[in-house]
């Protein structure tokens, strides 16, 4: 008998509490995020990880040199480096240049490791987190624009000519 009083006397307390918790939930004050309205407002974190993407500047360089480390380190074949041998201009040897940087975002897990592995800064993580679409397809995207090319190497400084030397004055 006193084991059927004090189950019952628990239960009822378990239940006091939760109708405790609802009418502290009932009476506080909503916050409501107008998602699609202010969807540009949002801030996020420099490491937030949602697309990546290869930066080119005004003039459709990039700084993709198709070394392939990228496309090694990535654990489930997520990118693709495609390249060709091209003539070098000034050297005259066959040097390896970017066809295309395929990336599939479908199969992305987001880990970091093909950034963090760029030795040369060529791609970083966007914000851009919207990806919704109908066909799984339009998940595969070519990050170098078309008819882009390698961001040429910064001419050296020229270097100052040593002053010439002062002829000794007679006297």
């Amino acid at each position: 008998m006193k084991k059927y009083i004090t189950d019952i006397a628990l239960g009822l307390w378990r239940l006091f509490q939760g109708m405790y918790i609802t009418m502290l939930n009932f009476v506080r004050p909503k916050f409501t995020e107008q998602y699609p309205e202010n969807r540009g407002e949002k801030e996020y974190f420099d490491r937030f990880r949602a697309l990546l993407v290869m930066p080119h500047d005004e003039r459709n360089h990039h700084k993709c040199t198709a070394c392939g480390i990228c496309q090694t380190n990535c654990p489930n074949g997520t990118i693709e480096v495609v390249s060709r041998m091209e003539a070098d201009e000034a050297t005259g040897r066959d040097k390896k240049t970017l066809d295309r940087y395929m990336y599939d975002l479908g199969s992305c897990t987001f880990c970091g490791l093909c950034t963090h592995s760029c030795p040369f800064g060529a791609i970083r993580w966007s914000n851009e987190f919207e990806h919704s679409l109908f066909t799984r397809s339009k998940l595969h995207m070519q990050l170098n624009r078309p008819g882009s090319s390698l961001a040429p190497k910064p001419a050296p400084a020229p270097v100052p000519a040593a002053p010439a030397a002062e002829p000794a004055k007679k006297e």
